[in-house]
């Protein structure tokens, strides 16, 4: 190991307190991979989360510029190096990767990777990731690996705490998602239970002043105004109801990280990848960032379910004091001019209307074969 005793001890303690404080997945993956790096002297590091098609549900590295990052293209899959951390479940530390029988070639764009030291992330039998470090910071002799046995023990201890703490904020996510759907659920029952007592009423008293209208005006009249009354507490009670359904994750994450790990669950929920980047975003009125999220949600929706797309990718950037969304896709695309027939089908006149009503603006760019961006512009506080 390149650290002495005292330093080595607290580099790894600092590494797992570091990943013990996060709570969100992405987050966690992200202080795993920079703590690994950091901790070996590595150029590189990365950790792949597999889904079951046969690429990775997500993939995070440290090392490598976002522009970078850009330029190599999409995701890897599950072959290689990378394969046998995942299916053969054990340690991999080569010399040069390149020479490795297995190694299939990467991008373009992608950095030169020599000596290599891989190994998975385990939650029992159940192989949940693979963590690897590339190009060791240090003086190489001819055809050996930088990377040595002790570096590879302690890459063992901090996988050992890193699936624990992936795993943790797993079921974080979970029973936050679960408590969501149940506070839903339950604000349906009441606004079902309130609401069609409200219309039962109506409709009955609306029945009475019409037998009246003839033969007792003036009871008629008074049917009426209760009418109206009932009429004016089922608004109320719909109003109340609208309210209570913000999102409670807006109030206690903000937008950046609701949106976040909607994007997640989506992404694990869906065979298209589903990405999202936020850049210097600032909170938001309440009104906005509701507005932004929910037309989030549908641009997401018609992009998952209706375009075919194989990557939608969702930007949050700042501008002025406000912000801008963007969601687009690779999919089927449509005709814009189309509009009664796009407008019904995709949502597009709800989210216009969502995005006027937050004092912002909502654009759509597509065409046939060629995807879809929806943008949505909102000025800030």
């Amino acid at each position: 190991m390149s650290h002495g005793p005292r330093s080595g001890l607290a580099a790894v303690s600092s590494a797992l307190l570091a990943m013990s404080r996060h709570l969100e997945v992405r987050d966690v993956l992200k202080t795993i991979v920079a703590s690994a790096r950091e901790l070996l002297d590595a150029q590189y590091a990365a950790l792949g989360v597999p889904d079951d098609h046969g690429g990775f549900a997500q993939f995070v590295v440290d090392g490598v510029s976002e522009e970078q990052w850009k330029a190599i293209g999409p995701l890897p899959r599950q072959h290689g190096i990378l394969a046998a951390m995942l299916h053969e479940a054990r340690a991999e530390r080569l010399a040069d990767v390149r020479k490795d029988p297995r190694f299939e070639g990467w991008p373009s764009a992608h950095p030169d990777l020599v000596d290599f030291l891989g190994l998975p992330i385990r939650d029992g039998d159940e192989v949940i990731g693979a963590l690897f470090l590339a190009n060791k910071n240090c003086p190489k002799p001819e055809g050996s690996c930088g990377f040595t046995q002790d570096d590879e023990e302690l890459l063992g201890i901090l996988a050992q705490h890193a699936a624990i703490a992936l795993t943790n904020a797993r079921l974080y996510e979970r029973s936050r998602e679960l408590t969501i759907a149940e506070e839903r659920s339950r604000l349906a029952h009441e606004l079902h239970d309130a609401v069609s007592q409200k219309l039962f009423s109506l409709r009955l008293t609306a029945q009475a002043a019409a037998r009246l209208v003839d033969r007792d005006p003036s009871r008629a009249k008074g049917e009426l105004q209760q009418v109206a009354a009932l009429a004016a507490e089922a608004a109320d009670e719909l109003r109340s109801a609208v309210v209570e359904l913000r999102p409670a994750a807006l109030d206690e994450d903000g937008l950046v990280a609701t949106l976040r790990t909607q994007v997640q669950v989506l992404d694990r929920a869906h065979s298209a990848r589903v990405t999202f980047t936020a850049r210097g975003v600032k909170a938001l009125p309440a009104s906005q960032e509701e507005a932004v999220l929910r037309v989030a949600q549908e641009a997401l929706h018609n992009a998952l379910r209706h375009s075919g797309a194989d990557h939608v990718d969702v930007t949050l950037d700042r501008r002025g004091g406000g912000a801008v969304l963007r969601v687009t896709d690779d999919g089927s695309g449509f005709d814009p001019q189309a509009v009664r027939r796009a407008g019904r089908h995709l949502g597009l006149v709800s989210m216009r209307d969502r995005a006027s009503g937050a004092g912002g603006s909502l654009t759509v760019e597509s065409a046939p074969g060629k995807g879809t961006t929806i943008e949505m512009e909102v000025p800030g506080g």
